[in-house]
């Protein structure tokens, strides 16, 4: 039985949208770009009245001024708290101006300088001897040669040494193979190549990133969503999103999922709508990329468990799965919070959610 894609990439999802901007789109292009900054901009932040819907929440000016950078020949740097989104925002700019998101690094993986840049097949080395047939290019060789966008997620978590190789690529943009000889010597970098990297602001213990790397990029931090009607809005719809791939046919209500998006702006900004201050949870970022998942559990449980029917009372147990996480206190801080704030919240799906305090 052939089974579908979990998580089909941007490329494949949104192909009819980029089609579409492809064939509208009469502004310059930068060298080795699908499409040009302005139509990329109307591709991730969505444009009415082409019926293109937002797919990040940001100021327009930050996603500008990545785009901006990204034309140049200065890296992009997205910084911020885990759940911010930035991988998603990579993975749009990769589409939009590559056509691919494809070409990414883990950073974590990376615990050599062959891994960065590329290794041989052993047999045909033998066979042959050192030869491109040979050559096994990695996904930053591959971005050089083809002119793509190259993803590097977590840069943080790679040693001072891949970070001093990526400083060289950076700065020469080409890599030497001392292996090969004549032309197929050096790789030059094709026009499109650029690099656009992560790294969240939990790993800033991990390995510290060099001042030359860091002149060689331009730093953006993606911070959490501030408005709550945005955050309620990112939740239905990617929720439902992952319902729908779930085999799930249900829609979270209206209320449910402004209770939900509610606790979670309140615990992760340490402040209520109103302006009275709560304990902030110290092991859980309550992200809004979290609440998602909160609300996808929530309605894959209403589907098999209770005849399709999302009761708000059943909230409790899956926050309680996202936010309590192995800091004891953190239990405390959240019953503190049912018995100050949401005991006072006014509505019949804020009285189910608070009854179910106990399971605190």
């Amino acid at each position: 039985m052939k089974k579908k894609i979990q998580r089909p990439p941007a490329e494949i999802v949104y192909a009819k949208q980029l089609k579409q901007l492809s064939t509208i789109d009469q502004d310059p292009v930068p060298p080795g770009w699908k499409l040009s900054p302005l139509a990329v901009e109307k591709f991730i932040l969505g444009d009415e009245s082409l019926e293109i819907e937002r797919k990040f929440v940001a100021p327009k000016g930050l996603v500008t001024r990545v785009i901006v950078t990204l034309a140049t020949n200065r890296g992009a740097m997205l910084i911020g708290k885990p759940g911010t989104a930035k991988s998603l925002l990579s993975e749009l700019l990769s589409t939009a101006i590559s056509g691919s998101s494809e070409l990414t690094i883990q950073g974590g993986t990376i615990t050599n300088i062959n891994q960065l840049l590329y290794s041989w097949n052993e047999a045909l080395l033998k066979a042959t001897g050192p030869c491109l047939d040979a050559l096994i290019p990695s996904p930053l060789y591959q971005g050089m040669a083809e002119g793509k966008l190259v993803r590097f997620e977590e840069i943080a978590r790679c040693s001072p040494k891949i970070q001093d190789g990526l400083l060289s690529l950076m700065s020469e943009r080409q890599i030497t193979i001392p292996e090969l000889t004549g032309k197929d010597a050096i790789l030059y970098a094709r026009e499109g190549f650029n690099i656009i990297a992560s790294s969240n602001t939990i790993d800033e213990g991990v390995y510290k990133m060099s001042a030359a790397l860091k002149r060689r990029m331009n730093f953006e931090t993606i911070i959490p969503i501030q408005n709550l009607n945005d955050e309620m809005d990112v939740i239905h719809r990617e929720s439902e999103k992952l319902l729908k791939s779930s085999g799930v046919d249900l829609k979270i209500p209206f209320q449910t999922i402004e209770a939900l998006a509610t606790i979670f702006h309140e615990l992760r900004n340490g402040q209520t709508l109103n302006g009275r201050s709560t304990d902030r949870l110290a092991s859980a970022v309550m992200s809004t990329a979290e609440a998602v998942t909160v609300a996808h559990a929530l309605g894959v449980h209403a589907y098999y468990y209770c005849d399709g029917k999302i009761k708000s009372s059943d909230l409790m147990y899956f926050i309680i799965g996202a936010a309590i996480k192995d800091n004891k206190d953190d239990r405390r801080r959240m019953r503190h919070y049912f018995e100050t704030e949401v005991s006072q919240k006014e509505g019949h799906d804020w009285k189910e959610i608070f009854n179910q305090r106990h399971l605190l």
